[in-house]
């Protein structure tokens, strides 16, 4: 309703445009605090209209509510409010204010439908809707070549996952399956095929999670503005693919090979966005590549059988994230740059913003007591019980990467001596107030997860009843982790020590290496995209020149015809008499050619 008053009255409306999103969305936070409240045991799944039927299966238009739904509505409707609370500031003055939040509003509105489909099909419509929005939000500056091209890049990247997940859905249709998620334990038919048809699924949710391959699109999405950034890596487009591995979590477990998939590109996703977070200097691409590596550490720890692990991080990574990104928005509203090392100091000039960030950071960096540390302590012992050394240490590096890269921007931005030419300010209270409440729950939430709690966020998203319990060697060796790679950067930044070996060769190379994001874009460049346009420059040619050729060639002969036929008239009365003159006489030597034949 929001998306259709803003397009339809958004100019008349102004400034009114944003209150009508605002409403629409603290309406729909209203209603999932409701539906918790609510939620019987098990959770519930209703067939609201029938559809259609698909070799032998009715499709309806239904919902599923259980806790997964529960906690991605209470995500998406809390985080989706404050980032628009916020929006009324940073997009003050922008000449499509009211278009902004219509795109906002149906962005919001295709994620809550997306979580509350209960069947993939009605899954897959909104999520192309979720494509749509986000590509219209990257791209929302179009005038800027960049953002255009960023918004290009999302689309089409993101449909390569889209066309396997609808690939793998007809696959399940062509075996006579159901599509509901209520029917998904025990399909029937093959395991070859339903393992093909969980790896398609997988590679969907690699598109919209950012995934590797397919991570190429996330950090280019940055040419948005910011709090569309903070919508899509906290709270909406990101969050789906790590939704859809959870919500079909029952054909991943039937299917090892699948999960292992799963697991195997979580941790190189992990790893490698981590690694190149700790090279950037662009403040939002640092928080970009950050959110692959914590996708990928999600990913991992479902593939490793951490099913309230990997939802725990996706609910807390939410709130945290979504601060780190409107921290960073404040900043660059108040500098106008987002290169960290043209800042420093800001903490002085910038106190709620930098306070907030400092907290948004260490709760991403695993530090005691913040929500990333129980989240991340969960993946930890999931991955250490899984039994896999591999993947607990893609895991352990990330941890230890994650805190070295978040220091860092921390002391370049708001510790030491300003480098800034700005007068740097604070910014109004429209915007920091949404970052003084993601920082309560960026510090408290894990809380929920903690035995303090009895383990209540496992418990809930399980439906199980377990004791949760102190792991102190792990806590010990996780607080460690994430201690020695802030005191790396503090070194390294604030003191200038040079490592051994910090300046041959061999660091060189891979520094350049990583810098240049392993070089991803360009072997796309070279393999995919460069012999794409030469094979459409050879259709182009052949269209031109045989299938134009033979079209044109037809209407040239009907030409250059109708210009000879167009000589015989003349107009002029004497030229016609000799024509038929000429015409009787040629008649006349037929018929008597005739008649001496025949005599």
């Amino acid at each position: 309703m929001a998306f259709w008053l803003n397009i339809a009255f958004g100019r008349r409306l102004g400034l009114g445009s944003a209150y009508v999103a605002v409403a629409a969305s603290l309406m729909a936070a209203v209603l999932a605090v409701l539906v918790f409240c609510t939620l019987p045991p098990g959770g519930a799944a209703y067939e609201l209209v029938p559809w259609i039927t698909i070799n032998g299966h009715p499709i309806t238009v239904g919902v599923m509510v259980d806790s997964l739904t529960v906690m991605m509505l209470l995500v998406v409707t809390v985080v989706g409010t404050l980032i628009q609370i916020y929006s009324i500031g940073y997009m003050a003055g922008d000449v499509r204010f009211s278009r902004y939040f219509a795109y906002i509003s149906l962005f919001m509105a295709s994620m809550l439908a997306l979580v509350l489909a209960d069947n993939l099909l009605m899954l897959y419509i909104f999520w192309e809707g979720v494509g749509l929005c986000s590509c219209l939000l990257v791209a929302f500056w179009y005038e800027k070549p960049a953002a255009a091209a960023a918004g290009v890049k999302a689309f089409v990247t993101t449909r390569v996952g889209d066309t396997g997940l609808l690939v793998g859905i007809l696959i399940l249709l062509a075996s006579g399956h159901s599509l509901r998620f209520a029917d998904m334990g025990g399909l029937p038919g093959s395991d070859v095929l339903m393992a093909v048809a969980a790896l398609l699924i997988f590679l969907g949710a690699m598109g919209k999670s950012a995934q590797f391959p397919l991570h190429v699109w996330l950090p280019d999405a940055m040419e948005g503005p910011t709090s569309v950034s903070a919508l899509i890596h906290a709270a909406t487009m990101v969050a789906a693919g790590v939704y859809l591995v959870a919500r079909s979590y029952v054909l991943f477990t039937a299917h090892p090979l699948a999960l292992e998939t799963v697991a195997v590109i979580g941790a190189i996703s992990a790893v490698m966005a981590a690694s190149i977070a700790c090279t950037a200097n662009d403040i939002k691409k640092v928080l970009a590549y950050s959110t692959v590596s914590q996708l990928g550490l999600m990913m991992l720890a479902l593939g490793a059988g951490g099913y309230a692990a990997g939802t725990f991080h996706l609910m807390t990574h939410a709130f945290f994230k979504a601060l780190l990104f409107l921290g960073a928005g404040s900043v660059i509203h108040a500098v106008h740059t987002q290169d960290i090392r043209e800042m420093g100091g800001l903490i002085h000039k910038m106190k709620v913003t930098g306070i907030t960030f400092i907290i948004g950071a260490l709760a991403l960096a695993g530090i005691m007591p913040f929500a990333g540390f129980w989240s991340k302590d969960e993946i930890f012992i999931a991955l250490w019980q899984g039994g896999d050394p591999v993947l607990f240490g893609a895991a352990v590096l990330t941890s230890f990467l994650t805190a070295f890269y978040m220091a860092r921007v921390i002391f370049l931005t708001f510790l030491g001596t300003s480098r800034s030419k700005a007068h740097a300010h604070e910014s109004p209270s429209v915007m920091t107030f949404p970052l003084v409440v993601l920082a309560v729950f960026a510090a408290g939430l894990g809380f929920i997860g903690s035995p303090w709690c009895h383990g209540a966020f496992q418990n809930f998203i399980t439906g199980a009843d377990e004791e949760v319990h102190f792991n102190l060697g792990m806590i010990a060796f996780s607080t460690a982790l994430s201690l020695g790679g802030i005191g790396l950067a503090y070194l390294l930044i604030v003191k200038g020590v040079k490592l051994p070996g910090s300046d041959g060769p061999g660091r060189a190379w891979f520094i350049r290496l990583v810098a240049n994001k392993y070089y991803i874009d360009e072997i796309y460049e070279v393999l995919l995209i460069q012999p794409f346009h030469r094979l459409c420059g050879a259709l182009m040619r052949f269209d031109i020149t045989r299938v134009d050729g033979a079209v044109n060639g037809v209407a040239a002969s009907a030409a250059a015809l109708a210009r000879f036929v167009r000589r015989l008239q003349t107009g002029r009365v004497e030229n016609y008499l000799l024509m038929q003159a000429g015409g009787a006489l040629l008649l006349l030597l037929i018929i008597l050619g005739k008649l001496c034949r025949i005599f």
